[in-house]
């Protein structure tokens, strides 16, 4: 016998998802239990009503039930580009897969549990973790019958995804992460989604704070992972290319062990290690080669120089230089003069 015809509210999903989309009924089955639901168009929100037509249920309440969720289709962004991202708390035993995505995807589980399926090992998954897939690799992730979960995602792709995830808290054998900070992910993920729509702005704001999520992720890698030789030679690489990105600025060697993720010691001693050299010799070598390389140019004054490659003190900068070069920057640039004027010599 049939319960009562109770409509209630379910879930709200942008209109872009079901163009032109008239108020209407689907029914459709699930484990022999029979459901109605009807479509509701306001604005730019569309409202999913259910209606339970069966009487004999499982104590599941389906008005529990609901997806958010944001896909982009195209994008101008080939650095870096969202996919698609939302929200959902799942039906009991709801899966996707086995299948692959041709982007990264990052799942935070915010309450219940379940299993996620990678490499042919399966990973139970408990409110706190983050599980992440790489594009191609075959999945399956399901929520648990008794307690199905609720979670946020991100996909993303793009030039310099790779990079990226290859700094996050995920290798191929520990694909699921445990954050110690759970709600300041779940925020960043919110604010990911919260952001979307198709104008160039709201790209940008997707973007930025993905970039955001990131680099907390990249935090919790820097700490939990071991400083083994290895990621020694992966510490250096990165603080020179943090140098070479922003030797024209003021900063200091706190601020190359902070954007790598290591103490000032620790980064002294890999730089010893890997380059024979401290990170302030480093720096300083490779800002003076720079200003030898405008000095010869001759478009700049010695001030232009000194400031273009972050010495915002122009008699520091001279002092700096003589000492690497053994003449202050006014020699080095007459010198250059005599040498570009010699006769060049004739070839036998």
């Amino acid at each position: 016998m049939k319960g009562p015809c109770t409509w209630v509210s379910l879930i709200v999903l942008h209109s872009a998802l079901f163009c032109n989309l008239n108020p209407q009924k689907i029914k459709f089955q699930r484990e022999k239990q029979s459901f109605g639901c009807t479509f509701v168009e306001f604005a730019d929100t569309v409202m999913i009503y259910w209606n339970q037509e069966c009487g004999q249920l499982e104590e599941t309440i389906m008005a529990d039930v609901y997806k958010q969720s944001f896909k982009q289709n195209y994008t101008n962004n080939i650095e870096l580009s969202i996919f698609n991202c939302g929200l959902e708390r799942c039906a009991p035993g709801q899966t996707w897969g086995p299948g692959i995505r041709d982007h990264y995807l990052i799942h935070l589980v915010v309450s219940g549990k379940g299993t996620f399926e990678v490499g042919g090992k399966t990973f139970e998954v408990v409110p706190g973790d983050l599980f992440f897939a790489r594009p191609s690799q075959l999945i399956r992730y399901s929520a648990d019958e008794q307690q199905p979960w609720e979670y946020s995602w991100v996909g993303f792709n793009g030039a310099c995804a790779h990079k990226l995830a290859a700094q996050l808290p995920f290798t191929d054998t520990a694909p699921v992460h445990h954050t110690q900070d759970p709600e300041g992910m779940r925020a960043a993920l919110t604010n990911i989604y919260s952001s979307r729509g198709l104008e160039p702005q709201d790209e940008a704001a997707m973007v930025g704070y993905l970039y955001l999520f990131i680099s907390a992720l990249m935090k919790e890698t820097s700490e939990t992972r071991p400083h083994n030789a290895s990621s020694s030679n992966q510490y250096v690489l990165n603080a020179i290319k943090y140098i070479q990105f922003n030797y024209s600025h003021d900063i200091s060697i706190d601020d190359v062990a902070k954007s790598v993720g290591v103490s000032r010691s620790h980064l002294y001693r890999v730089f010893m290690l890997n380059v024979g050299k401290s990170p302030i010799d480093y720096l300083t070598e490779y800002r003076i080669n720079e200003a030898c390389k405008l000095l010869r140019a001759g478009n700049l004054s010695i001030a232009e120089v000194a400031i273009s490659v972050g010495f915002f003190d122009q008699f520091y900068f001279s002092r700096v230089f003589k000492r690497a070069k053994g003449m202050p920057p006014s020699k080095y640039i007459a010198a250059q003069s005599e040498n570009a004027d010699a006769p060049a010599s004739e070839e036998a």
